[in-house]
This record gives C-alpha cells, sequence and structure tokens, in this order.
C-alpha cells in the first residue's frame, strides 16, 4: 500500500526538463528528477528534446548529481509506426533510464518486453480515475500513475490507499481544458494532432467574432466583470496545499513545461524545493513562505488555482486575468563563479550600464545589484550588450554560480505560459 500521511516516505520534486540547458538548470536549481523526452513518440515534439547520444549524457549527469530520469513515450501510435516504436524502444535499452512515462496500453507491453528492467510510470494522459483503473495498471506491472487531472484530493487519497503504486501529480503549471489534455482543438484548427505529440496550443490564442453580414470584420473577445473566455484555464499552483497533497498519498509533485524557458524552469524548482524542504523538516508547522509566493508571480501565467484537487466548483473559477506578465525579465545566466566583482554570463536579453538585476540563487531570496560596468568577449567596456553573446558584467552581487540566473527588473513581456505536461 503506499505510505500513509504520517510515514517518513521520501518526496520527490519531479522537474521538466526539454532541452540540455533546461536539464542543467533544473538540476542546479533542486530537482529529485526531471522527466524529458527523445526525438520521438512523446507529447512534446515541439520541444528540443534529446538525440540518443544527449540521453545518454543527461542521464550520465543527472545520475551524477543524484537526480533520476524519466523518459517519456506517451504519444498514442499508430498500427504503421508500431515498428519504428519498438525500434526506438530497444535503443533506450543501453541506457539507466529510471523510469519510462506511458499512456497506451500497447506502447506499454511492448515495453515490458522491450525494457523489462525499468519502471513503467502512467502518464495522466492515460485518465485514471478509480481505484479499479489503477488496479488494472498495477496488475500489468505499472510502478508509478500520474493520476487524471481530474480528481480531487479526497479521490486521489481513497485510490492510493487501495493500490501498491507511487502517486504522482501535478503540483504546478498551466492547465489543459480538455480532459486529462486529450483536446481535438488543435487538430481541427492546424492539422496537427495534439494526443501525437503535435499541439500547437490553440485555447491560447486570441479569438474575435465576425458578424455574418459584416465579412472580415473582427470584433475582439474582450472580458468584463462577466468575464468571456471560454477556452482559458488558470495555471496550476498548489503551494498552499503541500501538506494535504502530501497527505492524499501523492509523492512525487511534478511541475508541468517541458516546452517553458529556463527563467521558468529555474523560479518554479527553487520555489518548491524551499516547500518541499520545509515540509519534510517539519510537517506540523509547515508554512508558505510569502516570498515563495512573489517568485512565482515573476514568471508569465494566467493567474493561479488550484485545478480540481478542492472539488469542481473550484475548477470552473474562470480566469478574469488573462495572462499575468511578470515585471521581470530573463536577461542572463551564470557561466562562471562571481570573481573580482565581476560575473561571466551568456545574455539572453539585452542589458544596459545602470539596469538593476537580480540574482536567483541555489537556495535563499533573491540579490539585487546594480551594472555598474559590462565588459564584451574581447574584455572591451561597452554601454550595452544584446542577447546572444557571452559578456562580463561589473556587478554587486556575491557568490552567483553556473546555472544561475539574472533578470532585470521593471520592463514588459517574459515567458509565455504554455500548456500540457
Amino acid at each position: 500500500m503506499t505510505p500513509g500521511p504520517g510515514d517518513a516516505a521520501p518526496l520527490e520534486l519531479l522537474a521538466p526538463a526539454g532541452n540540455f540547458e533546461k536539464l542543467e538548470t533544473a538540476i542546479h536549481y533542486g530537482a529529485d528528477a526531471v522527466y524529458l523526452a527523445g526525438k520521438q513518440f512523446s507529447l512534446r515534439s515541439f520541444s528540443d528534446n534529446f538525440g540518443l547520444a544527449e540521453l545518454a549524457d543527461a542521464i550520465q549527469l543527472a545520475h551524477g548529481r543524484g537526480v533520476k530520469v524519466y523518459l517519456a513515450c506517451n504519444i498514442y501510435p499508430r498500427n504503421h509506426e508500431l515498428a519504428d516504436l519498438r525500434a526506438y524502444l530497444a535503443q533506450m535499452a543501453g541506457l539507466a533510464i529510471d523510469g519510462l512515462i506511458v499512456a497506451d496500453p500497447g506502447v506499454f507491453m511492448a515495453a515490458k518486453e522491450i525494457l523489462p528492467r525499468v519502471p513503467r510510470h502512467i502518464s495522466t494522459q492515460a485518465n485514471t480515475t478509480s481505484t479499479a483503473a489503477a488496479r488494472f495498471w498495477q496488475a500489468l506491472g505499472a510502478h508509478r500513475i500520474n493520476v487524471a487531472r481530474e480528481l480531487s484530493l479526497k479521490e486521489i487519497g481513497e485510490l492510493s490507499t487501495d493500490v501498491d503504486l507511487e502517486i504522482e501529480a501535478f503540483i504546478h503549471g498551466a492547465m489543459c481544458i480538455s480532459y486529462s489534455g486529450r483536446c481535438l482543438l488543435s487538430n481541427y484548427l492546424a492539422g496537427r494532432d495534439s494526443n501525437r505529440g503535435e499541439c500547437c496550443q490553440p485555447c491560447r490564442w486570441r479569438y474575435a467574432l465576425v458578424e455574418e453580414k459584416r465579412p472580415g470584420q473582427h470584433y475582439p473577445l474582450m472580458e468584463d466583470d462577466h468575464g468571456s473566455y471560454v477556452f482559458n484555464s488558470r495555471d496550476l499552483c498548489m503551494l498552499d496545499h503541500l501538506p494535504a497533497m502530501v497527505a492524499a498519498g501523492i509523492r512525487s509533485f511534478k511541475i508541468e513545461g517541458r516546452m517553458k524557458g529556463v527563467h521558468y524552469v529555474a523560479t518554479t524548482v527553487q520555489v518548491y524545493r524551499h516547500a518541499l524542504d520545509r515540509f519534510q523538516a517539519d510537517p506540523v508547522h509547515y508554512q508558505v513562505d510569502p516570498h515563495w509566493r512573489s517568485e512565482l508571480a515573476k514568471v508569465g501565467h494566467r493567474g493561479y488555482g488550484t485545478g480540481f484537487y478542492l472539488g469542481a466548483k473550484q475548477a470552473q473559477v474562470p480566469n478574469y486575468d488573462n495572462l499575468q506578465v511578470p515585471a521581470r525579465r530573463f536577461v542572463a545566466k551564470v557561466l562562471r563563479p562571481t570573481s573580482d566583482g565581476r560575473v561571466n554570463v551568456a545574455v539572453r536579453n539585452r542589458i544596459r550600464r545602470g539596469d538593476t538585476v537580480e540574482h536567483l540563487p541555489r537556495r535563499g531570496h533573491v540579490q539585487r545589484g546594480r551594472v555598474d560596468e559590462i565588459w564584451n568577449a574581447a574584455g572591451a567596456s561597452v554601454p550595452v550588450v544584446q542577447p546572444g553573446v557571452e559578456a562580463w558584467l561589473g556587478v554587486n552581487l556575491p557568490a552567483c554560480r553556473p546555472h544561475e540566473i539574472l533578470r532585470r527588473l521593471d520592463c514588459d513581456g517574459g515567458e509565455h505560459a504554455a500548456g500540457g505536461g
């Protein structure tokens, strides 16, 4: 049976790794495990993903830091793809994968045959909503279930006590408008199959009305006190409800977002690492640090909510706020530790002399500093540097470490939240 809320079962922070850089970021900021994908057979074909050699390097890096690697293979294949799927799984046999994420029963059985020693994790796409369904997967040899997003914490608690499976659930990120992410909008509007890794996220598009007798005249759907968004869903944030998730038997806490950027990965992993550490140190007196909420507000989101966890009525609260644009912009990734008041960075957005920047450390609160000087890669002093170059910043920030990020204050824009997981 799944350990009860009073047991000292380890809690896992599971982070997205859409490419090698995001993998490094997730590991640095404290993920216990990462989920990623190869170039085929996952539901995020538009993220960079990993070739076979890159997968081997990723696993070596992660394992060297004590971090597990789960490979997503959660596509629903067609008959003509089955031979290629089996060949793909056979290629994975030489890799030390810690878990394979699957949704389709045929893929599950192929993985069981070809990769018998790799634990099989059931994706949320499999829509596991009952004890009976969980027992079905358990009888087939599943190791873990990412429960359907439509379940309440009460329902998850009932399920977790009746099966001998690890329970994984999303704790943060974008929510799909369709049943456990099974959507056909992308298929219909763009010819891209959302259940085969090609979703173009039309639920995030802006829509307008056209009156029948006025062709070509578009009227935007504006929001008022009553709202008008039929597709838009709030992003999930369960920071305040971590103890209730643990009490429900959840042991792996998954952050959505393989297609999101380094800033998102760094911020969410850092915040939830703090939260899980605080809970495990003193479960009875767990409290949310207001600073954590402030950090999560600095990445693009559509307003935060609790999904279906606290009941369907909570899930149906409309989002009147639309996209929340953060007042920070990711401007640089640290390449080398701070030395002599200088920090070597890879520039991601324009930085000017005089800018105030924030440093997000691996542990602790953010630190602010002023960019007093900038040197380009040739060592020349310059007033501004543009994205895509390496530079040195003269900034009064102590102890910046590789893979950490710098953000600029008081700016427009930010990362646009992406759906799915």
